[in-house]
């Protein structure tokens, strides 16, 4: 009887999680949706800023006027990885493929005899690399939905200052880019330098190129330019990681939910086999002790 109680405590115990896994499931669902639409509504404007952004450091290449937030600075070698995970975990792979990506990202560096700094956004990831990583850590931030696009303007504030101080030379981002619930793709962007679409510009013609002109002046309108699309980069990569963290979270629970209610089909199967068993056990008990009366 021990073990069909337990078996019961068993039973109930995975029901409750199933609950759980429901609720959690419906709730990223909810949310899914908002954050899908806010990643989608950015996107034209960040493809659109970061097309200018590309064709300005192609033709600023040979230019007089250099400017190290376009093409980095040649001075230095150190290299900043910016991390973009979440603050909840129960998402699946979610997080540990960004992991994955910045542990190849900085074997490649340490290859090349690079250094490399590394900048956290969301507390999952942050948790994970800061135990391989410690002393690379320089700045580690947890997501507020809210106040999102101020916490890109901060960091993209701190990468000025820091590239103004010739304390690093170039910077990517690696995050997870939302395509549909079940798929997210872990990408990483180059901030500095603005990465340069080759394909894109050598299937122009020459007519077809952009051309700039700059008034009052170049440096001037760029400097405040600049600054303001490595915000809107980052900001991007928040919102898309936002949107598959809801979608990986979705997916995984409702992967859990099935996996409860097999779960719970073989508990209940294991439950009326034993149960069985007594019953089958007792009316023998019963039926030889009337035969040797």
């Amino acid at each position: 009887m021990s073990n069909l109680k337990e078996l019961k405590n068993k039973i109930d115990s995975v029901k409750s999680t199933r609950k759980i896994t429901q609720a959690m499931k419906m709730v990223a669902a909810s949310k899914l949706r908002r954050a899908q639409e806010s990643a989608e509504s950015a996107r034209p404007y960040s493809e659109k800023i970061s097309k200018i952004m590309s064709s300005l450091a192609l033709g600023m290449k040979d230019s007089d006027v250099s400017l190290d937030l376009l093409l980095g600075n040649k001075d230095n070698t150190t290299h900043i990885i910016i991390a973009v995970t979440s603050d909840r975990g129960l998402c699946g792979g979610f997080n540990s493929s960004i992991v994955r990506a910045v542990k190849t990202k900085a074997k490649e560096l340490i290859a090349t005899n690079s250094e490399f700094k590394i900048i956290c956004i969301g507390k999952k990831g942050a948790d994970v690399l800061k135990g391989l990583f410690a002393d690379k850590i320089i700045i580690s931030s947890n997501i507020n939905d809210k106040n999102s696009f101020l916490l890109a303007e901060d960091i993209s504030a701190e990468l000025v200052s820091k590239l103004d101080a010739n304390e690093f030379a170039t910077c990517s981002v690696i995050y997870n880019q939302f395509k549909s619930v079940i798929s997210q793709i872990v990408r990483e962007q180059s901030l500095i330098p603005c990465s340069i679409d080759m394909e894109e510009n050598e299937n122009k013609q020459d007519d077809d190129m952009i051309s700039f002109e700059f008034e009052p002046d170049e440096k001037e309108i760029l400097s405040d330019l600049l600054p303001k699309n490595l915000a809107i980069q980052i900001y991007k990569a928040i919102l898309e990681s936002g949107a598959g963290e809801q979608g990986a979270r979705m997916a995984a629970m409702d992967s859990a939910t099935r996996n409860a209610g097999e779960m719970i089909d073989k508990l209940n199967l294991s439950y009326n086999r034993q149960r069985q068993a007594i019953i089958t056990g007792e009316l023998i008990e019963i039926i030889s002790g009337a035969e040797a009366l």
